[in-house]
C-alpha cells in the first residue's frame, strides 16, 4: 500500500514539471536503460519534497520509469502489428517475488478463453475469472467485444476447482453450464422471484420486498424480478464474505451490480442496499488487494454516497422518520470514510485521507461497544447479534437498548401475526371456492388476482369457466406460436416447452439449449411444469416429482443465506475496520515524521 501511495504522489510531481521518464536524459535512446546520475539526481531532489527515504524514492522511480518504458514500447507495438498489451494484476498465490503487476502481449481479436489459457500457460492457474472495471469477461467472448483495449487492466480471480472446471465446460459446450454455485443461486432466486404469493407460504416460499422494519412494499413485477436477483445475489456474496471467501462473493456481488442496473434509478434511490453493495464490492477488492482498481473503487464509493443521501436524507432524517433512530446505519458511514481514506492515500491525496480518517476514528470511537454492557443485556436473554444493534442504534445506552430490542421483537412478532391471520383468511376463502367446484390452485390464483375478495374470484373463475367450454377461452396463444415455432425444427414439444419455461420464452435461447443438447434439456437445469389453471391440486406424491423436488432444494439453499434478522447487514464487530484504521493511521504518522 505504501508503494502504491509514493508512486501516487511522484507521478503528480512528475506531470506537474513535466518530467517524462521515458525519454532522456532519464532514459537512454539505445538500450532504454535509466540514465542514472539523472534519475539519482531527480530521486534526492524528490526525496526531500516527498518526505520519503531516498532508497524508496529510487525505487519507485525506476519503477515508474520501466512502466512508461514497457507502456510506449507497447503503444509503438500496437500501432505496428495490432499487438496489445494487457496489465495482468495477479492473485496472492501465484505473484513471483513481490510483483503484482504482470504485463502480457496479445491480440484483441481472440477469446477470453484464449487469453485465459496464456494465462495458464505462464502462471499454471488453471481455474479463473478475468475482470475488467467490475465486470466479468465471458470466456467464449472476443475481448475487443468486451472493451478490452491496449493498456487495459485485468484483474485475476483465482476459482475453486469444480467451479473452473464447469467454467471450461462452458466455453466447450457454448455456455452450456454455469459455474454450479452461481447457477444455483441464480435459478433458485429466479424461482422465487417467480413466485407471487398466489400458493400457500407455508410449503411454498416466496420472496417480498420490505421496508427498513420488514413492512412489505409493492413494486412492478419486472423490477421485483430483477431485484430479488440482485439482492439474493448481494446475500450469497455476503454469506461468503462473512467466511473470507473473497474470491468467490466478489463474482457473487459484480452479478448482483448487474442486476441491480436492471432495476429503474428511482427503485435504486429509495432502498439503501445498492449503496450497500457498492460498499461490500469495495471492500472485497481491499481484502483481494486488488485497489489499483483505484477509478472504478472511486466511482463505487461516490454511488454508494449519493445513495445514501438520496435514502436516508442529508442528515438522515428520512431515516430518522421511518426507523426512530440512526445510530445503527452509522458502520455503513464508518466503511464508506474508511475506504474513501484508503483510496485517498494510494491516490496520494495524505490530507484528504487524514481527512476521512479523523472521521472514521470519531465514528468508531462511539460505535465500539462496552464488553460489560454487551454482557448485562445478553444476560437479558437477548442474542449477540440484537444486543450489538440495540446499544448502537440507542447510541450505548443500556436501558434503552433493552427497550429497543423489545420493541423490534414485538413489531417482528406483530407481521407475523398479521401474516398468519392473513394466510388464515387466505385458506378460508379457498375453501370456500373449493366447495363450489373449483380447484385449489385455480382458487387461490383467482383469490391472488382479485385481492382476495370471494365473491369477485367466484365472478373470475365464472366467466374462466363459460369462456372455456364456448371454446372463447384461449390461455396463453403467444406461447402456444412460440411452442410451435421451436417445435417445427424437429424437436419434441415437451422439450421445447421445457426449454423456454427455463428461458422466459426467448426463442432464440431456448433453440440454442436444445441445439447444444441434442434435443433435450439437461435435468439440473428443469424446471416443474406449471399446471393449468383448470386442473385440480395434485397428489402428494405429484407434488415430489424430480423437477419439484429439484426446484425445492434450490430454494431451501438460497434461502439459507439469506439473514433471519432484517438489519443482518449492520451487524459488524469492527475487527477488520480497526485492523485497517490502524495501517493508515500508521502509514500517514510515518509520513509525517519523515517530513519534520
Amino acid at each position: 500500500m505504501a508503494e502504491q501511495h509514493i508512486q501516487s504522489k511522484l507521478v503528480a510531481l512528475l506531470k506537474q514539471e513535466k518530467i517524462q521518464l521515458w525519454n532522456p536524459p532519464f532514459t537512454t535512446t539505445d538500450t532504454n536503460e535509466a540514465g542514472q546520475e539523472d534519475m539519482q539526481e531527480l530521486a534526492v531532489r524528490y526525496s526531500q519534497v516527498v518526505g520519503f527515504p531516498l532508497v524508496d524514492v529510487e525505487v519507485a522511480l525506476e519503477d515508474i520509469r520501466s512502466q512508461a518504458v514497457k507502456k510506449g514500447k507497447g503503444n509503438k507495438t500496437y500501432r505496428e502489428t495490432n499487438i496489445a498489451t494487457l496489465e495482468l494484476m495477479l492473485p496472492k498465490e501465484i505473484r513471483k517475488g513481490n510483483k503484482k503487476k504482470h504485463y502480457l502481449e496479445t491480440k484483441l481479436d481472440i477469446t477470453t478463453q484464449d487469453l485465459m489459457n496464456k494465462i495458464t500457460g505462464e502462471f499454471d492457474l488453471k481455474y479463473m475469472k478475468l475482470i475488467l472495471n467490475g465486470k466479468t469477461l465471458s470466456p467464449d467472448k472476443r475481448l475487443e467485444e468486451q472493451n478490452v483495449r491496449n493498456n487495459s487492466r485485468i484483474m485475476i480471480l483465482k476459482v475453486s476447482e469444480p467451479e473452473g472446471k464447469k467454467a471450461m465446460v462452458e466455453v466447450e459446450e457454448k455456455k452450456r453450464l454455469q459455474e454450479e454455485s452461481l447457477q444455483r443461486t441464480q435459478k433458485g432466486f429466479q424461482i422465487l422471484s417467480e413466485r407471487d404469493g398466489s400458493e400457500d407460504p407455508a410449503t411454498t416460499p416466496f420472496l417480498e420486498i420490505a421496508d427498513q422494519k420488514g413492512n412489505p412494499i409493492q413494486i412492478p413485477l419486472a423490477e421485483k424480478k430483477a431485484l430479488i436477483l440482485a439482492m439474493g445475489f448481494h446475500e450469497k456474496g455476503r454469506a461468503l464474505m462473512k467466511r473470507k471467501e473473497y474470491n468467490a462473493a466478489l463474482c457473487h456481488l459484480l452479478l448482483a451490480d448487474e442486476q441491480f442496473n436492471k432495476c429503474g434509478s428511482a427503485l435504486l434511490n429509495t432502498v439503501d442496499n445498492y449503496a450497500v453493495l457498492q460498499l461490500d464490492i469495495v471492500w472485497c477488492y481491499r481484502a483481494l488487494e486488488a485497489l489499483s482498481c483505484l477509478n472504478d473503487g472511486k466511482q463505487r464509493l461516490q454511488k454508494a454516497e449519493d445513495c445514501f443521501l438520496k435514502c436516508y436524507g442529508e442528515k438522515q432524517q428520512r431515516l430518522q422518520q421511518i426507523k426512530g433512530n440512526t445510530g445503527g446505519e452509522e458502520v455503513l458511514f464508518l466503511r464508506l470514510y474508511l475506504l474513501q481514506s484508503l483510496l485517498a492515500y494510494l491516490d496520494g491525496n495524505e490530507s484528504e485521507a487524514a481527512k476521512k480518517l479523523e472521521k472514521v476514528e470519531d465514528l468508531y470511537d462511539h460505535l465500539r461497544l462496552d464488553p460489560e454492557k454487551m454482557t448485562q443485556l445478553m444476560s437479558m436473554g437477548f442474542s449477540e447479534q440484537e444486543t450489538r444493534l440495540g446499544l448502537r442504534a440507542c447510541r450505548g445506552n443500556v436501558e434503552e437498548a433493552a427497550l429497543h430490542i423489545s420493541q423490534r421483537r414485538n413489531e417482528r412478532e406483530e407481521i407475523k401475526q398479521k401474516e398468519r391471520e392473513r394466510r388464515r383468511r387466505r385458506l378460508e376463502s379457498i375453501n370456500t371456492l373449493v366447495e363450489l367446484g373449483y380447484g385449489k390452485k385455480a382458487a387461490a390464483k383467482a383469490l391472488h388476482k382479485t385481492g382476495g375478495d370471494v365473491d369477485e374470484a367466484y365472478r373470475l373463475l365464472l366467466d374462466s369457466s363459460e369462456a372455456s367450454s364456448s371454446g372463447m377461452y384461449q390461455p396463453d396463444t403467444d406461447r402456444q406460436t412460440k411452442v410451435d415455432q421451436v417445435a417445427y425444427l424437429g424437436f419434441q414439444r415437451e422439450a421445447v416447452e421445457a426449454a423456454l419455461r427455463l428461458v422466459g420464452d426467448d426463442v432464440a435461447q431456448a433453440t440454442q439449449i436444445l441445439l447444444d443438447n441434442q434435443g433435450q434439456v439437461p435435468p439440473e437445469l428443469l424446471s416443474p411444469s406449471p399446471p393449468s389453471s383448470s386442473s385440480e391440486e395434485p397428489s402428494t406424491s405429484d407434488s415430489t416429482a424430480s423437477g419439484s423436488s429439484l426446484d425445492a432444494d434450490l430454494v431451501n439453499e438460497v434461502l439459507e443465506d439469506i439473514p433471519r434478522h432484517e438489519e443482518d447487514y449492520l451487524d459488524v464487530t469492527l475487527e477488520e475496520e480497526s485492523e485497517l484504521i490502524a495501517l493508515i493511521r500508521s502509514y500517514l504518522e510515518r509520513r509525517s515524521t519523515s517530513s519534520t
